[in-house]
């Protein structure tokens, strides 16, 4: 296998639905620094208007990071490590493109992280991007080419990467 065709994690999302604006959200954003050690949250905002829900189109309604690199890799290790207890993620769970997602249901299950009753519990969705190197060239604005065929990431290359790397079994 060539060196472009080594597939990596090219970033991991992190995102924090609330369904409100105010100290809700706030508290969401301060945990979701500190869980990814820093990065700065950015609000997400209601598309539509919901009136059942009480929810207005504008209205921030919750929080996202994004994360790259190195910092992506451990914050990713530490996620697996808390949601598959069984060190198993399903097929499902991984898309045509070779992506994943998962979701926590409390922040509390992460170490370092005690439940405080001012605060609450809050979920998240974790969302990570595998590519192989090459892929820009299809999202670039100048020289935009076509992706080849050996640099796309496909599903079963995916579920395998994720084996190899974190000892995950996929089902």
């Amino acid at each position: 296998m060539s060196d472009m065709q080594i597939p990596f994690v090219a970033k991991v999302v992190v995102h924090m639905g609330v369904g409100e604006a105010g100290e809700r959200l706030v508290n969401a954003e301060n945990i979701m620094a500190d869980l990814t050690k820093g990065a700065k949250p950015i609000r997400s905002y209601a598309r539509n208007t919901l009136p059942a829900f009480g929810i207005r189109k504008g209205q921030p309604i919750g929080c996202k990071a994004t994360l790259r690199g190195k910092k992506a890799m451990d914050f990713l290790e530490m996620a697996l490590k808390t949601y598959a207890v069984e060190n198993v993620l399903h097929t499902r769970q991984f898309d045509v493109t070779g992506n994943f997602g998962f979701g926590i249901e409390e922040h509390t299950d992460f170490p370092g992280q005690a439940y405080d009753p001012k605060i609450g519990i809050y979920g998240m969705d974790i969302i990570a991007v595998i590519e192989k190197k090459g892929t820009r060239t299809a999202r670039r604005k100048i020289q935009q080419k076509k992706l080849n065929s050996k640099l796309r990431m496909s599903r079963e290359e995916s579920m395998k990467f994720v084996t190899e790397t974190f000892g995950i079994e996929v089902e």
